[in-house]
């Protein structure tokens, strides 16, 4: 069975090889830090080539939001079973918010990772956009209005900022958006 990755589809065996350069990533970041953190030195935590690493990523970004987009597919979205959509749209947001909200080293380096202008990590951010905004629109449903879930996008993409160059935690910008977030909901025309 071949699954898809960043840049192509995998056979099983290069499916492998992508979980752990992606799980070596995340080896490699909590002892360097972002800035420390290089392809090659990924490539060798997980025992695979420097040349066959950047065959699946071109840079560090890449690598890094791609363990990002991986971690937010395989989250399921909280179920729906909150009766109002106020509610069901702050769940999606704090599970969004907190999401690497454990792990510091990641969420700095998600932040930087998704600024970059890599063709690949572009691709990725589309990927990660799109599941956030379909996301929402469940939470919305019935309702979905479309403005208000654009600001929701702005009010989590700022927020995800703030919290990624140490402005407040990923907890304390979880709350904010959550204020921010039912500020929106319950005037719209803001």
């Amino acid at each position: 069975m071949s699954r898809e990755a960043t840049r192509r589809r995998l056979t099983e065996k290069q499916a492998d090889t992508v979980d752990r350069l992606t799980r070596a990533a995340l080896e490699v970041l909590s002892r360097e830090g972002f800035a420390g953190l290089t392809v090659r030195m990924v490539a060798s935590t997980a025992g695979v080539g420097t040349a066959t690493a950047y065959t699946y990523f071109s840079s560090k970004e890449h690598l890094v939001a791609e363990v990002f987009w991986r971690r937010l597919a395989a989250t399921q979205p909280p179920l729906a079973d909150a009766s109002d959509a106020n509610s069901r749209v702050v769940a999606v947001l704090r599970q969004i918010a907190t999401l690497v909200a454990d792990e510091p080293a990641l969420a700095g380096a998600v932040t930087s990772a998704l600024l970059g202008t890599d063709p690949d990590v572009s691709h990725l951010r589309t990927r990660i956009g799109i599941e956030i905004r379909k996301r929402l629109m469940d939470a919305l449903a019935p309702n979905v209005d479309l403005d208000i879930v654009e600001t929701l996008e702005l009010l989590y993409a700022g927020a995800l900022v703030r919290a990624g160059v140490g402005y407040a935690s990923y907890t304390e910008i979880a709350d904010r958006l959550e204020k921010s977030a039912l500020q929106v909901l319950a005037n719209p025309e803001l």
